[in-house]
């Protein structure tokens, strides 16, 4: 193999020499992929299908030994360094232009102690694989919506999910982690061995190591719950706003309900006459038993005249899928987000004027009710700073023309904008796109304190691709 040239940390190209290379390969136990691998394309394929970057190489873990080298031979050679765990990050960090990709994608083990009620899992885990796991047991934790995600980029950014307004945030349910620091020594990180490392985990995002193994608290819970869709037309959604931001203000922490925007999917329980047309949906969930989910659900069903209402018994685990067909794999996405602690009449008609221009048929704005057992933490608990906040709005502007990108992220930001009054001007970690610099607006008031966790534990910024905090 020739000398292969590469992306540094920092910026520039460099060349490496063909030992320098080998060396990285007769370290790890797992695969190395450079571009004329025929495994390197679909290795480098990631869930936004905007992101189209060629790493120089890609490593393929397959345990801590094998980052651990990774990270010595990247802090040795100068070159750009990205992580990939599940590689669902809107931004598409896990993926870089001519540097190394550390892969953790095959350590999806998940291991539940059912009697200690807690679960060890790798960093390549997804939502769908945790599940799947913990369920057998009739366990939860609060982690996301859509069952492709990753528990690493998640938790690392605070995570939260239908049992957040129960249980707390994923890193409020975080007992420990075993972390490859960029000096490339294995440590754990709990609230007794390394807390400060520990607390900038739990929402600093991926600035301080790479997470090789997460350990959280389980609930019981499942595995039939109630929850499901109430789809209203669009020719009421003022009134079905109004009304749910009176519910959401009243009702207890064992009930979630967001609230999504968009056009009508060819759904078996919809008639088929709406599909295609704009439409309110709310998304119903209640950790409570069956017989009291129904009560606390019930001024929510009863409202208005739905064109459906599918809320009923159903497995936990399947409920976590249930969005899964609207955030397929391999679509362009950009993504707008705001966080809010309130929902005001003139926010409302401006979520409803953006919904009736909705530039393609995949996108939606989502509501994610949160509040409860979120907001009952301390601000300065963990790196997650949004301790305010009762609804993060996220706009999933989705489509698949490359033609159309302009016009979509056009419309995107645009509503971004008009929405921005209404705002608090923190938004959440996990849904800032590719290019945005909202770092401050992401980590808040913690900024400084995780400047100075970061020169700590990665004073010369190895692991700068993430929504990144400069060592101060």
């Amino acid at each position: 193999m020739p000398s292969l040239s590469v992306a540094r940390r920092g910026g520039g190209t460099t060349t490496l020499a063909e030992d320098r290379v080998d060396a990285l390969r007769s370290g790890l136990r797992g695969d190395l992929l450079l571009a004329d691998h025929p495994d390197y394309d679909a290795a480098r394929a990631i869930w936004n299908a905007m992101i189209d970057r060629r790493p120089a190489v890609i490593a393929r873990c397959t345990g801590a030994a094998d980052v651990i080298h990774c990270v010595t031979w990247a802090r040795e050679t100068g070159i750009l360094v990205a992580v990939r765990g599940a590689g669902h990050n809107i931004a598409g960090n896990a993926m870089c232009d001519g540097g190394l990709v550390i892969d953790l994608s095959r350590l999806r083990q998940v291991s539940v102690d059912p009697r200690r009620k807690i679960a060890r899992v790798g960093p390549g885990a997804t939502l769908g694989d945790f599940d799947h796991e913990t369920q057998a047991f009739g366990l939860a934790t609060p982690v996301g919506i859509n069952s492709t995600t990753g528990i690493a980029g998640l938790t690392l950014g605070g995570g939260f999910g239908w049992l957040s307004r129960k249980h707390g945030l994923t890193v409020d349910n975080l007992r420990s982690a075993r972390v490859v620091t960029a000096a490339g020594e294995l440590v754990t990180a709990s609230e007794k061995e390394n807390a400060d490392l520990f607390w900038g985990l739990r929402g600093g995002g991926g600035n301080f190591g790479i997470v090789t193994e997460f350990e959280f608290k389980l609930h019981k819970f499942g595995p039939e719950i109630t929850s499901g869709l109430i789809v209203h037309p669009f020719a009421d959604a003022e009134k079905v706003l109004r009304h749910y931001r009176a519910y959401t203000a009243e009702v207890t922490e064992e009930v979630t309900a967001w609230v999504v925007l968009r056009k009508a999917p060819p759904l078996p329980f919809l008639p088929p006459a709406v599909y295609g047309t704009e439409v309110v949906v709310l998304a119903a969930f209640s950790t409570a038993g069956p017989r009291k989910a129904k009560k606390l659900l019930a001024p929510l069903r009863e409202f208005g005249t739905p064109i459906a209402d599918v809320v009923g018994p159903h497995p936990y685990a399947g409920w976590q899928q249930a969005f899964d067909p609207l955030l397929t794999p391999g679509v362009r996405n950009y993504w707008k987000s705001h966080n809010f602690t309130e929902l005001s009449d003139a926010a409302i008609k401006t979520l409803l004027e953006y919904t009736g221009r909705l530039p393609s048929p995949h996108s939606e704005i989502f509501l994610a009710h949160l509040g409860g057992a979120v907001n009952e933490q301390p601000a300065d608990a963990t790196a997650y700073p949004h301790r305010d906040v009762e609804f993060i709005m996220n706009v999933h502007t989705r489509w698949e023309d490359r033609a159309q990108d302009a016009a979509c992220v056009a419309w995107a930001r645009e509503f971004f904008d008009r929405t921005a009054p209404f705002a608090t001007g923190g938004v959440y970690v996990n849904f800032v796109s590719e290019g945005e610099h909202r770092e401050r607006a992401a980590y808040g008031r913690h900024w400084d304190r995780l400047a100075k966790l970061k020169r700590k534990y990665d004073p010369e910024n190895l692991f700068s691709l993430n929504q990144n905090v400069v060592p101060a």
